[in-house]
């Protein structure tokens, strides 16, 4: 059960017209969204935010970024964000061989050598305490310059936002999301959690 419960989506027309982006990346508004809504402020920064952090102007694509999302909500334990990463990974074009083996990256040959680097440093940077190394920064910086690590960083610490949001709430996992984790991660132990 939801801490706060999400308003109508039509509650607040300039919110949801600015939430009319994640119909493209989830196909509906999310439940976490409509929970901000609350204070319309929050709904619209964190949607401004939202965008410009999956805007990709570098070698990162759409789908990738939505991976390192997924691990990013792995690391930190949010099945909510997880279930809503792995959708719009789908929903970007992502296999069901590259999101099954996201929770086994490294010994997937599903991954480049450039790929495993950010997904190394998705873990370390969303762990608690940080656990971003010397060594993880080199070998992030071998295969991606510094405008896709801004990038990348920014999807992680969305997420870290986005974490923190849904597990707090104990957001209401959406359908589309629920099978859609079910289908791809459902093998590697996920289930909604208190996201019922």
């Amino acid at each position: 059960m939801p801490l706060i419960d999400p308003l109508p989506e039509d509650h607040d027309p300039e919110v949801a017209k600015a939430a009319e982006f994640f119909n493209v990346t989830l196909g509906f508004p999310p439940n976490s969204v409509l929970t901000m809504m609350r204070r319309p402020a929050i709904a619209k920064s964190f949607t401004a935010l939202n965008r410009a952090v999956m805007e990709c102007h570098g070698k990162l694509t759409p789908e990738l970024k939505r991976l390192i999302g997924a691990l990013a909500s792995l690391t930190a334990g949010c099945r909510y964000c997880q279930a809503h990463t792995i959708l719009a990974a789908e929903r970007f074009g992502s296999t069901p061989e590259r999101m099954a083996d996201i929770w086994v990256y490294q010994a997937s040959p599903h991954f480049s050598e450039a790929e495993k680097a950010a997904f190394d440093f998705a873990v370390a940077a969303a762990s608690i305490p940080n656990a971003v190394t010397p060594e993880i920064g080199a070998n992030l910086r071998r295969h991606w310059d510094e405008g896709d690590v801004v990038e990348i960083l920014g999807v992680i610490a969305l997420f870290g936002y986005l974490n923190r949001w849904n597990d707090s709430m104990a957001t209401t996992l959406e359908g589309p999301g629920e099978e859609t984790a079910t289908r791809n991660l459902g093998r590697h132990g996920w289930e909604k959690g208190k996201h019922a």
